[in-house]
């Protein structure tokens, strides 16, 4: 299906996504790489430190926390999110990654060296994911259009951001990164990945990852796309979904326009 009618079809399931696929620009995600991936992994967040993956997993009696070898997919440490808690995003900070619970309001601060537990926080309504900006705070999504930067250290709300399509807000915000100065975010149930500016919240563009999914094999309603990971310092921009055995290295939003570029201006 071409890229605006794949778009549209969407729209149309999600009229609350945003506005005409003539808003903003698609690009179709440029696979660099395949990874094996645990397609027993119910992913519902995923960054990339120090060489490793670090992936949360969802769902009653299988949601945890896990550190993976890229290369071969094997998981070299984890800690189980134990029931009735269901695992949802989770981030980097100051040595520890904070994890989010879907609808019990909680979430905890784990050793990154050893996943011991180290505490809890609160926040109020639903959580979904979270990410690391590039100031030392996170940003939290809720499956709502507005996205909330808190500070790591108590979890208080520094700022709300709605997130837009001309002028339309964008709904299902699901597990997010923060790539060259963008908010990339997992659009739930859809092969969309937003790009959105970390100051007024408008979509800059779209990324079509729907060519993924395909390749995943993935066919059941939930095993979607949903797990964004950069690494900074190769500019490696890794892509999964849930119950998927596979992660994507892809281009970078900005590296793959730039390649685009130079393609059309090539005599």
């Amino acid at each position: 299906m071409p890229i605006t009618g794949l778009l549209l079809g969407l729209l149309g399931l999600l009229p609350q996504v945003g506005s005409t696929p003539q808003s903003v620009p698609v690009q179709s995600a440029q696979i660099v790489a395949t990874f094996p991936h645990d397609n027993r992994a119910f992913t519902e967040g995923l960054f990339w430190q120090d060489g490793y993956l670090y992936e949360s997993t969802g769902e009653l009696n299988r949601s945890g926390i896990r550190k993976v070898r890229l290369s071969d997919g094997k998981v070299m440490a984890r800690v189980a999110v134990d029931p009735p808690l269901y695992g949802e995003g989770i981030a980097p900070w100051n040595g520890t990654i904070l994890s989010l619970t879907w609808k019990n309001q909680v979430g905890f601060r784990w050793s990154a060296k050893d996943f011991k537990k180290l505490g809890s926080f609160k926040y109020k309504g639903e959580g979904w994911a979270l990410a690391a900006d590039d100031k030392g705070g996170l940003i939290m999504s809720d499956g709502s259009s507005v996205l909330r930067f808190v500070d790591p250290a108590n979890f208080t709300v520094k700022r709300h951001l709605t997130v837009t399509d001309g002028g339309r807000p964008v709904r299902m915000l699901n597990e997010l990164e923060y790539v060259d100065g963008e908010i990339l975010a997992n659009i739930w149930l859809t092969d969309l990945i937003a790009r959105i500016d970390p100051q007024d919240g408008h979509v800059i563009g779209w990324i079509d990852v729907s060519e993924l999914h395909r390749q995943s094999g993935a066919t059941e309603e939930n095993d979607v796309p949903n797990g964004i990971a950069w690494d900074a310092k190769k500019r490696r921009l890794f892509v999964t979904g849930k119950d998927w055995p596979y992660v994507f290295e892809i281009k970078a939003p900005k590296d793959a326009a730039s390649s685009a570029d130079a393609a059309v201006s090539t005599p």
